[in-house]
């Protein structure tokens, strides 16, 4: 069974995602909320730098166009 894009995003509200961004920043956090443009709403974010927390962001919005990846 294939899952499209917003159906994955959908069912990882409230869950944990890691997102690469297009300069190689990893963000950390809870998916709050995504808009069809792809951006998206995390709360307690942190960046991360070789998979330890650097900086605590809190609640972050990231605009879609800057997203390579987000994995649930």
């Amino acid at each position: 069974m294939s899952s499209r894009p917003f159906d994955v995003l959908n069912s990882s509200i409230g869950r944990d995602v890691l997102v690469l961004l297009k300069d190689n920043m990893s963000i950390r956090g809870k998916l709050s909320a995504f808009d069809v443009h792809m951006n998206i709403v995390l709360e307690e974010a942190e960046m991360l730098e070789d998979g330890q927390a650097k900086i605590r962001y809190g609640k972050l919005i990231v605009r879609g166009d800057n997203i390579l990846f987000i994995s649930p």
